[in-house]
């Protein structure tokens, strides 16, 4: 699987993410998660957009309970950037040891070096292609960034997409959608929330609607 920033291309990556979940799947039915703009620390923003939460120690707190409520230990959480901001390294790797799951990030315009050496799972990286095993047993492929695309790499080849960074601003369509706690109720999500969120989308990417296509 893919990681950091010195990285292996993007190819070499999603061969060892089809590895890793094709192992899973003859072991262990471990669960996959998708999340981004955590933002914890960021006072700024709970200030802006978050203000239900009441601080920034209460945002972050309940932003832990609602990622260890969904994730088990085991489990996978791709973190689609912004994990931190305005946060020291010490409140980074405190709220990072408390998070469950094996922890994997996408880089994000707010993850800098405090961010970046934490203890992810491998070195994080700016975008992923992975495949995820659905619950009827079919094969998903999954682009990932932090920053969402009018296009991507195996758009025609049923690859859905997935992003952060918009903070819930941007619709849905029919093959991508906004991970971010924003949008998903401030906790992760699982493949079939993601599958079903784009499945109810009102619009398709414009390559395909241009088409007339959904």
């Amino acid at each position: 699987m893919p990681r950091r920033l010195a990285m292996p291309a993007t190819g070499a990556i999603s061969g060892l993410c089809r590895a890793h979940h094709r192992a899973r799947a003859t072991a262990d039915p471990m669960a996959t998660y998708f999340t981004a703009d955590t933002h914890f620390g960021d006072a700024d923003l709970v200030r802006r957009r978050r203000s239900a939460f009441g601080s920034v120690e209460d945002h972050d707190e309940a932003l832990v309970a609602r990622w260890n409520a969904r994730v088990g230990v085991d489990d996978e959480v791709w973190h689609l950037g912004d994990f931190a901001a305005e946060a020291s390294r010490a409140h980074c790797a405190a709220i990072f040891r408390r998070l469950n799951g094996v922890k994997r990030l996408v880089r994000g315009n707010h993850d800098t070096n405090r961010v970046l050496d934490l203890p992810w799972a491998q070195p994080p990286v700016e975008s992923a292609r992975i495949s995820v095993v659905d619950a009827a047993g079919a094969t998903r492929r999954l682009f990932l960034s932090h920053y969402p695309h009018r296009s991507w790499p195996g758009f025609w080849r049923e690859t859905r997409h997935l992003y952060g960074h918009t903070h819930a601003y941007l619709p849905d369509t029919s093959r991508a959608c906004d991970v971010g706690v924003d949008a998903q109720g401030y906790r992760p999500v699982d493949l079939a929330e993601v599958l079903a969120r784009q499945d109810e989308a009102g619009q398709a990417p414009e390559e395909m609607a241009i088409r007339g296509l959904r």
